[in-house]
Protein backbone atom coordinates (compact mmCIF):
# COMPACT_ATOMS: atom_id res chain seq x y z
CA UNK A 1 0.00 0.00 0.00
CA UNK A 2 1.72 3.44 -1.02
CA UNK A 3 1.09 6.47 1.12
CA UNK A 4 1.39 10.10 -0.12
CA UNK A 5 2.40 12.09 2.90
CA UNK A 6 1.77 16.04 3.17
CA UNK A 7 3.30 17.50 6.11
CA UNK A 8 1.78 21.39 6.93
CA UNK A 9 4.66 23.75 8.80
CA UNK A 10 8.09 23.16 8.32
CA UNK A 11 8.36 21.45 12.02
CA UNK A 12 7.18 18.35 10.17
CA UNK A 13 10.21 18.25 8.63
CA UNK A 14 12.05 16.74 11.29
CA UNK A 15 10.37 13.03 10.49
CA UNK A 16 10.77 13.38 7.00
CA UNK A 17 14.07 11.28 7.20
CA UNK A 18 12.11 8.31 8.79
CA UNK A 19 9.16 9.05 5.94
CA UNK A 20 12.01 8.87 3.51
CA UNK A 21 13.33 5.21 4.95
CA UNK A 22 9.50 3.77 4.93
CA UNK A 23 8.95 1.63 2.25
CA UNK A 24 5.78 2.37 0.13
CA UNK A 25 5.80 5.90 1.84
CA UNK A 26 6.25 9.08 -0.55
CA UNK A 27 6.07 12.82 0.84
CA UNK A 28 4.39 14.47 -1.89
CA UNK A 29 3.22 18.10 -0.56
CA UNK A 30 4.62 20.69 1.74
CA UNK A 31 2.25 23.84 3.01
CA UNK A 32 4.04 26.50 5.07
CA UNK A 33 2.91 30.29 5.35
CA UNK A 34 6.78 31.78 4.68
CA UNK A 35 7.38 31.44 1.46
CA UNK A 36 10.94 31.38 1.42
CA UNK A 37 11.05 28.87 4.25
CA UNK A 38 8.86 26.83 1.98
CA UNK A 39 10.71 27.42 -0.92
CA UNK A 40 13.95 26.19 0.74
CA UNK A 41 12.67 23.49 2.46
CA UNK A 42 11.08 22.06 -0.45
CA UNK A 43 14.44 22.27 -3.07
CA UNK A 44 16.83 20.76 -0.31
CA UNK A 45 14.24 17.77 0.41
CA UNK A 46 13.02 17.51 -3.17
CA UNK A 47 9.58 17.89 -2.21
CA UNK A 48 7.41 17.84 -5.52
CA UNK A 49 4.87 20.52 -4.38
CA UNK A 50 4.85 23.36 -2.55
CA UNK A 51 1.75 25.05 -0.92
CA UNK A 52 1.38 28.37 0.90
CA UNK A 53 -2.99 27.47 1.34
CA UNK A 54 -3.55 24.12 3.41
CA UNK A 55 -6.96 23.66 0.87
CA UNK A 56 -4.69 23.94 -1.81
CA UNK A 57 -2.08 20.53 -0.54
CA UNK A 58 -5.76 18.86 0.73
CA UNK A 59 -6.82 19.03 -2.68
CA UNK A 60 -3.71 17.38 -4.08
CA UNK A 61 -2.36 14.20 -4.55
CA UNK A 62 -2.21 13.40 -0.33
CA UNK A 63 -3.31 10.22 1.80
CA UNK A 64 -2.05 11.63 5.30
CA UNK A 65 -0.85 15.06 6.73
CA UNK A 66 1.54 15.46 9.25
CA UNK A 67 0.06 18.54 11.32
CA UNK A 68 2.89 20.39 12.30
CA UNK A 69 2.08 24.30 13.14
CA UNK A 70 1.46 26.21 15.87
CA UNK A 71 -0.91 24.68 18.51
CA UNK A 72 -3.79 26.78 18.56
CA UNK A 73 -4.36 25.59 14.78
CA UNK A 74 -3.88 21.66 15.34
CA UNK A 75 -8.00 21.05 15.55
CA UNK A 76 -8.81 23.17 12.88
CA UNK A 77 -6.18 21.84 10.20
CA UNK A 78 -6.80 17.85 11.54
CA UNK A 79 -10.48 18.45 11.23
CA UNK A 80 -10.28 20.10 7.46
CA UNK A 81 -7.67 17.09 6.81
CA UNK A 82 -10.57 14.47 8.08
CA UNK A 83 -12.96 15.83 6.34
CA UNK A 84 -10.65 15.98 3.16
CA UNK A 85 -10.30 12.00 3.51
CA UNK A 86 -6.66 12.60 5.22
CA UNK A 87 -5.21 10.54 8.49
CA UNK A 88 -3.46 12.86 10.62
CA UNK A 89 -0.36 12.91 13.12
CA UNK A 90 -0.94 15.90 14.60
CA UNK A 91 1.95 17.37 17.13
CA UNK A 92 1.00 18.14 21.10
CA UNK A 93 -0.69 19.22 22.28
CA UNK A 94 -4.19 18.00 20.40
CA UNK A 95 -6.26 21.21 21.10
CA UNK A 96 -6.27 24.85 22.99
CA UNK A 97 -9.37 24.49 24.67
CA UNK A 98 -11.94 21.73 25.98
CA UNK A 99 -14.84 22.52 23.43
CA UNK A 100 -11.94 21.91 20.38
CA UNK A 101 -11.06 18.00 22.33
CA UNK A 102 -14.55 17.58 22.31
CA UNK A 103 -14.94 18.38 18.15
CA UNK A 104 -11.91 16.35 17.70
CA UNK A 105 -12.93 13.23 19.61
CA UNK A 106 -16.72 13.16 17.50
CA UNK A 107 -14.72 14.15 14.25
CA UNK A 108 -11.94 11.71 14.23
CA UNK A 109 -15.04 8.81 15.04
CA UNK A 110 -17.23 10.62 12.75
CA UNK A 111 -14.20 9.88 9.84
CA UNK A 112 -13.53 6.44 10.37
CA UNK A 113 -9.88 7.58 9.66
CA UNK A 114 -6.60 7.78 11.97
CA UNK A 115 -5.55 9.98 13.92
CA UNK A 116 -2.56 9.95 16.15
CA UNK A 117 -0.91 12.42 18.41
CA UNK A 118 3.20 12.74 17.81
CA UNK A 119 4.08 12.88 21.62
CA UNK A 120 7.83 12.21 21.32
CA UNK A 121 8.64 11.88 24.74
CA UNK A 122 7.28 8.32 24.82
CA UNK A 123 9.56 7.49 21.83
CA UNK A 124 12.96 8.01 24.01
CA UNK A 125 14.76 4.64 24.44
CA UNK A 126 14.52 4.52 27.94
CA UNK A 127 11.15 5.70 28.59
CA UNK A 128 10.49 2.42 25.67
CA UNK A 129 12.38 0.51 27.96
CA UNK A 130 10.51 1.73 31.34
CA UNK A 131 7.10 1.26 29.65
CA UNK A 132 8.43 -2.07 28.50
CA UNK A 133 9.58 -3.25 32.21
CA UNK A 134 6.28 -2.11 33.49
CA UNK A 135 3.80 -4.28 31.00
CA UNK A 136 6.25 -7.35 32.22
CA UNK A 137 5.62 -6.08 35.80
CA UNK A 138 8.99 -5.34 36.88
CA UNK A 139 8.16 -2.83 39.18
CA UNK A 140 4.80 -4.65 40.47
CA UNK A 141 1.64 -2.92 40.68
CA UNK A 142 2.32 0.70 40.08
CA UNK A 143 0.59 3.20 42.53
CA UNK A 144 2.71 6.62 41.69
CA UNK A 145 4.51 8.44 39.15
CA UNK A 146 6.36 12.03 38.86
CA UNK A 147 6.81 14.09 35.35
CA UNK A 148 8.37 17.36 34.86
CA UNK A 149 9.18 19.43 31.83
CA UNK A 150 11.51 22.04 32.53
CA UNK A 151 12.27 24.32 29.08
CA UNK A 152 12.88 28.18 29.58
CA UNK A 153 11.26 29.48 26.26
CA UNK A 154 12.66 33.16 26.57
CA UNK A 155 14.73 32.63 23.22
CA UNK A 156 11.26 31.77 21.44
CA UNK A 157 8.77 34.27 22.33
CA UNK A 158 9.49 37.04 19.93
CA UNK A 159 10.12 36.38 15.89
CA UNK A 160 13.61 37.70 14.95
CA UNK A 161 11.74 41.12 13.80
CA UNK A 162 11.08 41.36 17.67
CA UNK A 163 7.10 40.72 17.21
CA UNK A 164 5.77 38.35 19.89
CA UNK A 165 5.46 35.24 18.82
CA UNK A 166 2.53 32.90 19.10
CA UNK A 167 3.83 31.06 22.00
CA UNK A 168 3.34 34.53 24.26
CA UNK A 169 -0.25 33.97 23.47
CA UNK A 170 -1.12 30.32 23.15
CA UNK A 171 1.48 28.56 25.87
CA UNK A 172 2.43 31.68 28.03
CA UNK A 173 -0.45 33.75 28.22
CA UNK A 174 -2.35 31.38 30.15
CA UNK A 175 -2.00 29.90 33.91
CA UNK A 176 -1.81 25.67 34.14
CA UNK A 177 0.15 23.43 33.09
CA UNK A 178 -0.27 24.60 29.38
CA UNK A 179 2.53 22.01 27.82
CA UNK A 180 1.59 18.97 30.20
CA UNK A 181 1.78 15.71 27.42
CA UNK A 182 5.66 15.74 27.33
CA UNK A 183 5.68 14.59 31.48
CA UNK A 184 2.84 13.30 31.24
CA UNK A 185 2.55 10.48 28.26
CA UNK A 186 5.36 8.41 29.46
CA UNK A 187 3.72 7.65 32.44
CA UNK A 188 0.25 7.17 31.02
CA UNK A 189 1.67 4.31 28.67
CA UNK A 190 3.07 2.70 31.62
CA UNK A 191 -0.18 2.95 33.39
CA UNK A 192 -1.56 0.65 30.67
CA UNK A 193 -5.14 0.54 30.51
CA UNK A 194 -5.63 3.20 33.26
CA UNK A 195 -7.42 6.67 33.21
CA UNK A 196 -7.21 10.34 34.61
CA UNK A 197 -10.28 10.58 37.04
CA UNK A 198 -9.70 14.49 38.53
CA UNK A 199 -6.66 16.89 38.92
CA UNK A 200 -6.19 19.77 41.29
CA UNK A 201 -3.39 22.44 40.26
CA UNK A 202 -1.51 25.19 42.06
CA UNK A 203 1.27 28.29 40.47
CA UNK A 204 4.06 29.03 42.29
CA UNK A 205 2.99 33.06 41.42
CA UNK A 206 4.93 35.34 39.06
CA UNK A 207 8.33 36.16 40.30
CA UNK A 208 10.91 36.23 37.24
CA UNK A 209 8.18 37.45 34.51
CA UNK A 210 5.80 39.73 36.25
CA UNK A 211 4.36 40.67 32.70
CA UNK A 212 3.69 37.00 31.49
CA UNK A 213 0.45 35.55 32.73
CA UNK A 214 1.88 32.21 33.20
CA UNK A 215 3.66 31.55 36.81
CA UNK A 216 6.96 30.42 37.27
CA UNK A 217 6.24 27.08 37.97
CA UNK A 218 2.58 24.75 37.96
CA UNK A 219 2.03 21.71 39.66
CA UNK A 220 -0.75 19.42 39.34
CA UNK A 221 -1.85 16.56 41.23
CA UNK A 222 -3.61 13.95 39.45
CA UNK A 223 -5.77 10.79 41.13
CA UNK A 224 -6.13 7.48 38.63
CA UNK A 225 -9.31 5.29 38.10
CA UNK A 226 -7.06 2.44 39.86
CA UNK A 227 -6.18 4.65 42.74
CA UNK A 228 -2.57 5.78 41.46
CA UNK A 229 -1.37 9.57 41.91
CA UNK A 230 0.75 10.90 39.60
CA UNK A 231 2.57 14.87 40.26
CA UNK A 232 3.50 16.97 37.24
CA UNK A 233 5.79 20.22 36.63
CA UNK A 234 5.91 22.54 34.05
CA UNK A 235 8.60 25.31 34.35
CA UNK A 236 8.69 27.37 30.86
CA UNK A 237 10.13 30.74 32.38
CA UNK A 238 12.54 29.96 35.41
CA UNK A 239 15.99 30.76 34.05
CA UNK A 240 17.73 26.93 34.36
CA UNK A 241 19.00 24.68 32.07
CA UNK A 242 16.47 22.69 30.16
CA UNK A 243 15.94 19.45 31.85
CA UNK A 244 14.21 17.56 29.22
CA UNK A 245 13.81 13.67 31.02
CA UNK A 246 12.47 13.91 34.64
CA UNK A 247 10.52 10.88 35.42
CA UNK A 248 10.16 8.39 38.28
CA UNK A 249 7.71 5.74 38.25
CA UNK A 250 7.22 3.75 41.29
CA UNK A 251 5.09 0.17 42.02
CA UNK A 252 5.05 -2.29 44.78
CA UNK A 253 8.31 -4.20 43.67
CA UNK A 254 10.42 -1.29 42.28
CA UNK A 255 11.08 2.15 41.44
CA UNK A 256 12.26 3.76 38.32
CA UNK A 257 14.24 7.02 38.80
CA UNK A 258 16.03 9.63 35.55
CA UNK A 259 18.70 11.64 36.15
CA UNK A 260 17.57 15.30 36.96
CA UNK A 261 21.29 17.25 36.06
CA UNK A 262 22.49 14.47 33.55
CA UNK A 263 23.82 10.95 34.93
CA UNK A 264 22.44 7.77 34.32
CA UNK A 265 18.95 6.12 34.79
CA UNK A 266 18.41 3.34 37.01
CA UNK A 267 16.49 1.17 38.62
CA UNK A 268 15.86 -0.38 42.09
CA UNK A 269 13.71 -3.72 42.07
CA UNK A 270 13.46 -5.36 45.08
CA UNK A 271 11.76 -9.23 44.77
CA UNK A 272 8.98 -10.02 47.57
CA UNK A 273 10.83 -11.13 51.05
CA UNK A 274 13.80 -9.57 50.06
CA UNK A 275 15.29 -6.79 53.08
CA UNK A 276 14.59 -3.34 51.30
CA UNK A 277 17.38 -1.57 53.40
CA UNK A 278 19.55 -4.08 51.42
CA UNK A 279 18.36 -2.81 48.33
CA UNK A 280 20.69 -0.52 45.34
CA UNK A 281 20.52 1.04 42.69
CA UNK A 282 20.80 -0.28 38.96
CA UNK A 283 21.87 1.33 35.58
CA UNK A 284 19.05 1.20 34.03
CA UNK A 285 21.68 -0.20 31.48
CA UNK A 286 21.63 -3.69 32.94
CA UNK A 287 17.79 -4.59 31.63
CA UNK A 288 18.52 -3.63 28.09
CA UNK A 289 16.75 -7.08 27.43
CA UNK A 290 13.81 -4.73 27.99
CA UNK A 291 14.60 -2.33 25.09
CA UNK A 292 12.42 -2.49 22.32
CA UNK A 293 14.33 -5.08 19.44
CA UNK A 294 13.83 -2.06 16.52
CA UNK A 295 15.93 0.36 18.90
CA UNK A 296 18.63 -2.21 19.55
CA UNK A 297 18.78 -3.14 15.47
CA UNK A 298 17.93 0.54 14.47
CA UNK A 299 20.08 2.18 11.58
CA UNK A 300 22.84 4.90 12.87
CA UNK A 301 20.85 7.63 11.28
CA UNK A 302 17.80 6.55 13.34
CA UNK A 303 19.15 7.31 16.52
CA UNK A 304 20.67 10.13 16.01
CA UNK A 305 16.61 11.53 15.06
CA UNK A 306 15.20 13.68 17.68
CA UNK A 307 14.61 12.75 20.98
CA UNK A 308 16.78 9.89 20.97
CA UNK A 309 14.91 8.34 17.72
CA UNK A 310 11.61 8.79 18.98
CA UNK A 311 11.27 11.12 15.87
CA UNK A 312 11.82 8.51 13.74
CA UNK A 313 10.09 5.78 15.60
CA UNK A 314 7.13 7.33 16.25
CA UNK A 315 6.48 7.83 12.18
CA UNK A 316 6.73 3.84 11.58
CA UNK A 317 4.12 3.16 14.22
CA UNK A 318 1.79 6.46 12.17
CA UNK A 319 2.23 4.52 9.03
CA UNK A 320 1.77 1.06 10.43
CA UNK A 321 -1.64 2.66 11.68
CA UNK A 322 -2.66 3.94 8.07
CA UNK A 323 -2.37 0.26 6.97
CA UNK A 324 -4.21 -1.08 9.41
CA UNK A 325 -1.18 -3.07 10.75
CA UNK A 326 -1.83 -1.64 14.40
CA UNK A 327 -3.66 0.94 16.27
CA UNK A 328 -2.59 4.26 16.98
CA UNK A 329 0.07 4.62 19.57
CA UNK A 330 -1.83 7.33 20.86
CA UNK A 331 -5.29 7.93 20.11
CA UNK A 332 -7.59 10.41 19.88
CA UNK A 333 -9.02 9.61 23.80
CA UNK A 334 -5.29 9.55 25.01
CA UNK A 335 -4.50 12.70 23.01
CA UNK A 336 -7.79 14.63 24.54
CA UNK A 337 -7.30 13.37 28.04
CA UNK A 338 -3.55 13.96 28.13
CA UNK A 339 -3.96 18.12 26.91
CA UNK A 340 -7.14 18.23 29.05
CA UNK A 341 -4.84 18.50 31.81
CA UNK A 342 -3.51 21.13 31.06
CA UNK A 343 -6.64 22.87 30.39
CA UNK A 344 -8.59 21.84 33.49
CA UNK A 345 -5.29 22.91 35.18
CA UNK A 346 -5.91 26.34 34.24
CA UNK A 347 -9.39 26.35 35.35
CA UNK A 348 -8.18 24.52 38.97
CA UNK A 349 -5.39 27.35 39.58
CA UNK A 350 -7.87 29.82 38.51
CA UNK A 351 -10.55 28.92 41.23
CA UNK A 352 -8.49 28.85 44.00
CA UNK A 353 -6.62 24.79 43.38
CA UNK A 354 -10.19 23.84 43.17
CA UNK A 355 -10.27 19.51 42.37
CA UNK A 356 -11.32 19.21 39.12
CA UNK A 357 -12.90 16.01 36.89
CA UNK A 358 -12.02 14.67 33.75
CA UNK A 359 -14.37 13.96 31.14
CA UNK A 360 -14.12 10.23 29.74
CA UNK A 361 -13.88 11.10 26.48
CA UNK A 362 -14.82 7.62 25.41
CA UNK A 363 -18.22 7.86 26.65
CA UNK A 364 -20.87 9.61 24.57
CA UNK A 365 -22.17 11.61 27.52
CA UNK A 366 -18.14 13.38 28.13
CA UNK A 367 -19.53 16.83 27.19
CA UNK A 368 -21.70 16.56 30.48
CA UNK A 369 -18.34 15.29 32.75
CA UNK A 370 -16.48 18.13 33.59
CA UNK A 371 -17.38 19.51 37.16
CA UNK A 372 -15.87 21.18 39.79
CA UNK A 373 -15.95 19.01 42.58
Amino acid sequence: MSIRVGIVGVRGLSVIQALRDTPGVEVTALCDLDAAVLEQAAARWEIPRSYRIYGDMLAGPVDAVIVATPMQLHVQQTIEALHAGKHVLSEVTAGCSMDELFWLVEEVERSGLVYMMAENYIYTPEMQQVIAMAAAGCFGSLYYGEGEYLHNLDNILTYPDGRPSWRRWWQLGTRGLFYPTHSLGPLMKCFAGDRIESLVAMGSGWHTRQDLRQEDTSVALLRLSSGGMIRLRVDCISRRPHAMNNHTLQGTRGVYESPRTGGTHVVSLIPPGEDVDAATWQPLSDYTRYLPERYRKAPEHALRAGHGGGDYFIVQDFIDAVRGLKPPAIDVYEACEWTAVGLLSSLSVSNESRLMRMPDFRSRDRRDQITIL
